[in-house]
């Protein structure tokens, strides 16, 4: 049976409790198979019990060097229990400069020092005990994550200034840079505010009439790659032209924060219907997993856009190659969207007499979804004759595996 001794206003932090008349620390820590915290507890004594209570930083720092033995445990192991044994003393009873000196030989989790208060220089000095003076029972989670997003930027060499911060705080990534921007002008210094927004203008200006197209090759929502990249070079050049001092980071949100928000646009655009002159009537859409779907004119869609929907429902990794075909004129085209190449396919005679029909198949490549898109329209404006202008089409294989490859290699 468990009687709780000594618990803090805060829940994380560990408790005492008593187990058969025997003090224990009760700490939750680590996560189990199904990412719940894992309990562990480690024999301590009546000295240490009073050092727990009446020492807050003590019992922080105590908490501090626990934790990294109780990941270690993992999922299911066991705490190292000698080794949790082994701190008791040298943090809880022994004078603060010992206590900094074994803080400098052992693993430990600084952020729940700093979540508790405490001093980060003096942290990052090796100053343990001094920087647990400011120490506090309530944690303050945002300033342990700022903490830790600094530490990563300092990993890499990323050096921020104020500015640079404030465009982070805008787009909500200075914690998690993860994170998909947003604009949050409330979060940032409204003395930094104005100049932050000079910096957004300077980014809608040079983006302005471009846009992100949708990849239905990838599922409905997913965009161009090409459009992307396009886009994210555009804005960068633009604020380091205009902001040579921005620090990467800063410059790398902003276009991220213009891609994104281009590309929700995408997302909740309908898919245009671009024939211009619907001069198919009657079309077949195949797939390489015997999916099919049938388009007639006169429906509430026209044709390009019922064969994109059809693609954006069934891509796939293993399903890459999709047929457009007009039974009646003895015609069609092929993309082979793991390849970036087309084949326009035209009936030169018909089988009779149980004699099979000739076709004259002829390749192309294609130059992504935009180069898939526009062949596309082509052909069901006006079929494979359409197509001429689009070419350079080979009738050879042998010759357009050459010309494939070459693009490959570039």
């Amino acid at each position: 049976m468990r009687d709780i001794v000594f618990t803090r206003s805060s829940g994380w932090i560990p408790n005492v409790i008593r187990e058969k008349g025997e003090p224990k620390l009760l700490l939750a820590a680590g996560a189990d198979a199904n990412h719940e915290p894992r309990v562990f507890t480690v024999p301590i004594s009546e000295a240490h019990l009073a050092v727990i209570q009446e020492d807050l930083a003590r019992h922080l720092l105590l908490w501090s060097a626990l934790l990294p033995l109780c990941e270690a445990a993992g999922t299911r192991g066991r705490l190292d229990e000698n080794a949790a044994v082994a701190l008791l003393d040298p943090i809880l009873l022994a004078p603060p400069e010992d206590v900094d000196a074994l803080f400098r030989r052992i693993p430990w989790d600084s952020s729940r020092l700093v979540a508790h208060g405490a001093t980060i220089g003096l942290l990052e000095r090796g100053q343990v005990c001094g920087a647990m003076r400011a120490a506090t029972e309530e944690a303050n989670e945002k300033r342990a994550q700022e903490h830790h997003a600094n530490r990563r930027r300092a990993q890499r060499g990323a050096v921020l200034g104020p500015l640079d911060a404030a465009i982070l705080t805008y787009t909500g990534q200075y914690l998690h840079g993860a994170t998909v921007p947003r604009r949050t002008p409330d979060a940032v210094d409204p003395a930094l505010l104005p100049q932050v927004l000079r910096v957004i203008a300077t980014a809608e200006q040079a983006c302005a009439g471009m846009r992100i197209g949708l990849d239905p090759r990838r599922g409905h929502r997913a965009t161009d790659k090409r459009d992307w990249e396009r886009l994210a070079a555009t804005v960068d050049a633009a604020v380091r032209r205009a902001y040579p001092a921005l620090a990467g980071d800063a410059v790398r949100t902003v276009s991220l924060l213009m891609c994104s928000e281009a590309a929700h646009r995408a997302g909740d655009t309908p898919v245009e219907d671009d024939e211009a002159d619907l001069g198919k009537t009657a079309l077949t859409f195949t797939d390489d997993k015997d999916g099919e779907r049938k388009w007639l004119r006169g429906g509430p869609r026209t044709a390009s856009a019922e064969f994109w929907e059809f693609v954006a429902d069934r891509s796939a990794g293993d399903n890459e190659v999709f047929t457009i075909e007009d039974e009646e004129l003895g015609e069609g085209i092929q993309l082979h969207f793991y390849a970036d190449s087309i084949a326009r396919i035209t009936t030169v005679r018909n089988g009779d007499a149980g004699s099979d029909p000739q076709y004259q198949v002829e390749y192309s490549l294609v130059d992504g979804i935009g180069g898939y898109r526009t062949l596309v329209s082509a052909f069901v404006r006006g079929g494979c004759a359409a197509l001429d202008g689009h070419g350079p089409w080979m009738s050879d294989v042998a010759e357009f595996e050459r010309a494939r490859r070459g693009s490959t290699a570039r």
